[in-house]
């Protein structure tokens, strides 16, 4: 079916809405009184409606004009991001990034200049990855992500320092270890200790990794610090948990525990391209305001 309209159609019954005139439309718009009023004539005679009337000596909108104008106001609208699509993807500009976190990083570290980054580009959409352990180094070094949070730096891949993430020990308050002032290692090893499962591939069995103190004769693993979180709280055993989740939620509910000599830990976070000169500009762009707010978050106050 064709179109009876054209989009400058109802550019021009936008521009007379939003000046209040025709007269202050046509010299926004650099066009004359007579052409405008000849466009909109010939838009009411297409559509058979009446789109403006004589009010105190000024041509308004009807309500059957502003009924049909806030419809047409959306297709304006992404007439007008298929053309600003259009440009980005000429100069190369992603419709989509890919970006994977490293489960110990604070999320709050992407989501802030994640907001700054939408501010500036509508266009490219985001893909989120969460990964642990070997999926980190998977996802650079298959380079199936444009931007990764990771820890240990890989071998090859330039990295940026991005931030230290703190690993407590925490139990329920209600845990039997809670009312102990100090512990050592020998004491937890009856006690049951949750872990985070490595989220590399099935294929991938080989080079699964294990990080930190696992001599408890009882585990139970999750996929990740929600539920180690929410296992915790129920009194199921012990588990380091970064210490930005454990100041979040924890209130009176969790104890953190003190342990001889391992009290906590630190892990060291880093940021790498791991498309490195084929990344696009919009990662480029992201990357830049991750570097940037993470060396604002680290700089004496």
């Amino acid at each position: 079916m064709r179109l009876k309209t054209t989009l400058d159609q109802w550019q021009t019954l936008l521009e007379i809405e939003r000046a209040g005139s025709i007269q202050a439309a046509a010299t926004n718009m650099n066009k004359s009184h007579t052409t405008l009023i000849y466009a909109v004539k010939k838009l009411e005679q297409q559509l058979g409606v009446s789109l403006l009337e004589v009010q105190k000596r000024r041509a308004v909108l009807t309500e059957e004009g502003k009924s049909l104008l806030r419809r047409a106001n959306a297709m304006l609208e992404q007439a007008r991001e298929l053309e600003e699509m259009s440009e980005q993807l000429s100069r190369g500009i992603e419709s989509e990034i890919t970006i994977a976190i490293d489960h110990l990083c604070d999320p709050a570290w992407l989501y802030q200049p994640m907001a700054a980054f939408l501010a500036q580009n509508s266009m490219t959409s985001i893909q989120v990855v969460e990964t642990s352990l070997s999926k980190t180094k998977q996802m650079v070094t298959d380079g199936q992500a444009d931007i990764a949070i990771i820890n240990i730096p890989i071998t090859n891949y330039p990295a940026e320092a991005f931030g230290m993430t703190t690993m407590v020990p925490v139990v329920a308050a209600h845990h039997p270890l809670s009312q102990r002032e100090s512990l050592c290692f020998s004491e937890l090893a009856s006690t049951s200790q949750i872990v985070i499962r490595d989220l590399g591939g099935e294929s991938d069995k080989n080079t699964k990794q294990d990080i930190g103190w696992l001599k408890s004769r009882q585990r139970i693993t999750v996929d990740n610090f929600d539920h180690a979180f929410l296992a915790v709280e129920q009194g199921v055993g012990f588990c380091r948990l970064p210490e930005h989740i454990v100041k979040s939620r924890a209130g009176e509910r969790i104890k953190v525990l003190s342990i001889e000599n391992a009290e906590r830990y630190q892990v060291p976070l880093h940021l790498t391209l791991p498309k490195g000169v084929k990344t696009g500009p919009a990662a480029r762009y992201f990357y830049e305001l991750l570097l940037n707010t993470a060396r604002n978050r680290t700089e004496p106050k």
